[in-house]
Parts: C-alpha cells; structure tokens; sequence
C-alpha cells in the first residue's frame, strides 16, 4: 500500500519576513564579540577588513540568491546540491549544513545564559543553567511547531528587537563628543588579514538558513534576491558601524573581553553593560527562532526525498508543519548546548561552512548547464563569480587548523555513510 498522502505546508513566508530571516540567521553572537579580534589581526584597518568580507560574502550571497530562485520547495543548499551535483553532494551538503547550523545554534544558546548572567549569576551554574536552556529553546519549538505563520512573526518582532539596541549604540558612539580613544599600531601581515577575511567570513555565515523554507514561500523568484542582497546592506552596515563605534570609544580595544560592554560603558556610564547584556540576549534568541524556521525544513526535505528517515518528512496535520524535525532540532540544539561550550561548538560550526560555499558554487555551475532556459534570477557574471568563490574557498581552506580538518573529515564520513545506506533505494520523485 503506498504510504499516505502528508498535508502540504502552508506558503506563509514573504519578502521581508526572509529578509528579517537573512538577518536573524547572521546577527547572532558574533557582532558582540568580533571588535577586538580584528584590531588584534589587521588593527586601525579594522573597519576596511569587514568591507572585504562584505565583498566576499556578496559572492557567496549571489551565488544562493541565483540557486535559490530556480526552486520552490523545501531543502535549500542540500536541494541545490542534490539537483546539481547528484545524489551524494546533496547528502553532502546536507549534513554539513545542518552539522555547522546545529552547532551554531547551540553556541548561540549558551551564550544567551552566558549574558543572562550579568543580571542572575546563578544563571551560570549547572541547575539553573539547564532548565533555562530547556525553556529557551522548548518555547521556541513549540512556537514553531503551532504554525510557520507563529515562527515568523515571532522571528520578525524579535529581528526588529534585535536591531533597536545595535542602532541605539551606534547612534550614541558617531553623535559621543568625548576625546577619540586611540588604539595600539599593529603590523598587518598578509596572514594577519588572511585570517581577519576567514574570521568575518564565518561571522556573515547563516544566510542559508533563509532559504531552507522555499516551500513555506510565497514568491521565492523575487523574494529570495531581494531578501539577501537587502540583508547583506543591513548586516554589514551593523558590523562596520559597531566596530568604528568600539574604536572610537575603548583604548587599547584589542584587550578588551567584552568590547560593546565597555563601548557602552564608555556612552551610558554603570549601565551600559546591562544594556549590552540585554541585547545580546534579544540577538541570541532571535537567531535561533530564525534557525527554527530554517533548518528543520532540511531534515523534512531529506526524508522527502528518501534521503534520511520518513519520520522526518512527517507534517502535522493540524498545524502543517515538519512537527518531528523541529522536535528533534530543538532537542540536539538542548544537548549540545548542555554538553559543550560556546567555543566548542563555535570551532565545529566554523570547520565545515566553506565546504558548503565550494559546493553550492559547483551546483551553480553545473545547473546553468543543465538548465539554461530556467525560470530564474541570473546573476550577472555568474559563472565568473562562481569560480572566484571557488578560488576563495580554496586559499581560505589553507588558513584552517587541524581541529576544523578533522572535523570536515568527521562530517563528510557520517554523509557518505547516509549515501551508502540509501544508495540502492530508488530515489523518492520530488513533491508536486
């Protein structure tokens, strides 16, 4: 008996809720804590060093807005690679995907307790710690879960919350008539701005998230470039703007732990850092709303496919959401967040997201072959763009350490063992 007819997902998502996903999925964590890490490896040059990366990341973001465009339905970058590269890329690409967005999210969340800590200390210890991350992250599942429609403008209010205090702070360091703090000379090597380019590159990482959803999208053709040339604007005006702010107000910032804290300490006086403390827990939360929406679409697409479990593929029939994959996403997120570090998982989530970029540009190459006449956005010089990204990736790749090689390696043994297991069964057709 052929199994069951699943009840469609409900096409709720349009153009600006991808773009406040776009910016969820990027505006986490990092921008409280990159300032002081790239006056460290380039210094005053600082500012000039995000500049690159946004053009950089601009080739990355136009190479998915191209491949985004061609599809509407759920999978984005494992989709993309599978319909371009064959079967194993795309089990490829969706385990490096989902490994690198689980792990981000999970330092995502203990950074949430982390910041949580200034206003309850105990929030930190082993208890209390836990049951937060519990109702952090059971909260945001079962929002999800109850309706995309829910997701999403819980995601939109709090990328709207997200940006208030960012604005506010950058507002307050440009208009602050106080005497220009000055920063340390440093000697900016070629490997110094090497690493400071890899560094920003991971920190602008996320944006595909935003394209896992394409079946809950109400016009993915138009929406998708939109949604991600119009987040790059706003995530690196945001980037740019907080670091020339923290130069401008914290001496010696390169020393600093905590450089917007003590940039808003400077501005606001003893509260600036509950100030900070309370943003960063508003962007942390925000990000993993959005990754809520995002990423399980992957696993149920999987399983659509028979490319992973059925069960994942299952869609409640009430609430019309990929119920099992946002259960299962928000309890891994639970156990690594409880297990490891924010630093822990921040190494594993950075090992592996060039070698999606690498692939996602292959796919491009190979899809404009073998679908010349699709319905789709081109990206001006696309094949040109997309062999520069390659050549990106690959002199980025020499800057890894062993720890992200291993883990690339770990990665892509668990993806190519999902290949050998479902490599005899016939492929599932794609969903109509």
């Amino acid at each position: 008996m052929p199994a069951p007819a699943q009840p469609p997902l409900v096409r709720a998502l349009g153009r600006w809720t991808m773009v406040g996903l776009v910016i969820n999925g990027v505006i986490g964590s990092g921008i409280f804590g990159l300032p002081d890490d790239l006056v460290r490896l380039v210094g005053g040059a600082a500012p000039l060093a995000y500049l690159l990366a946004t053009a950089g990341i601009a080739v990355f973001m136009g190479v998915f807005a191209e491949l985004g465009s061609q599809f509407r339905e759920a999978g984005g970058p494992y989709l993309f690679a599978r319909e371009g590269c064959g079967r194993f890329w795309g089990i490829q690409m969706g385990w490096f995907t989902w490994l690198v967005r689980l792990t981000a999210a999970a330092a995502n969340a203990n950074l949430f307790v982390v910041y949580l800590g200034e206003f309850w200390p105990a929030a930190t210890t082993p208890g209390p710690r836990l049951a937060l991350l519990a109702l952090l992250l059971g909260g945001l599942v079962l929002t999800n879960v109850r309706g995309v429609g829910r997701g999403a403008q819980l995601s939109n209010f709090l990328t709207a919350a997200k940006l208030v205090p960012i604005a506010l702070l950058i507002a307050a360091g440009l208009l602050w008539t106080g005497t220009p703090a000055t920063q340390p000379a440093v000697a900016a090597t070629p490997a110094g701005w090497l690493n400071a380019v890899l560094v920003l590159l991971f920190a602008f990482g996320g944006f595909e998230a935003a394209l896992m959803p394409l079946a809950e999208g109400k016009d993915p053709r138009r929406d998708i470039p939109f949604a991600l040339f119009t987040g790059l604007l706003v995530i690196s005006a945001c980037l740019v703007l907080t670091q020339i702010v923290a130069m401008r107000t914290v001496p010696a910032l390169g020393e600093s732990a905590r450089p917007l804290a003590d940039a808003a300490r400077v501005l606001v006086g003893p509260l600036g850092a509950g100030f900070i403390a309370l943003g960063a827990m508003i962007s942390t939360s925000g990000y993993l709303s959005a990754q809520l929406i995002g990423v399980p679409r992957q696993t149920y697409a999987m399983a659509e496919r028979g490319d992973f479990p059925a069960a994942f593929a299952g869609v409640h029939a009430r609430f019309r959401t990929p119920w099992i994959s946002i259960l299962v996403w928000g309890a891994l997120v639970l156990a690594l967040a409880a297990y490891g570090n924010f630093i822990w998982n921040a190494v594993i989530s950075a090992g592996a997201r060039l070698i999606t970029y690498g692939i996602a540009c292959v796919a491009l190459l190979r899809l404009r072959r073998l679908r010349p006449q699709a319905d789709a956005f081109r990206l001006p010089a696309g094949r040109g763009l997309a062999l520069a990204g390659l050549a990106l990736c690959a002199v980025l790749v020499w800057q890894m350490s062993v720890t992200h090689a291993v883990v690339i390696s770990l990665i892509a043994t668990i993806g190519t063992l999902n290949w050998l297991l479902v490599r005899r069964d016939r492929p599932a057709p794609p969903p109509a």
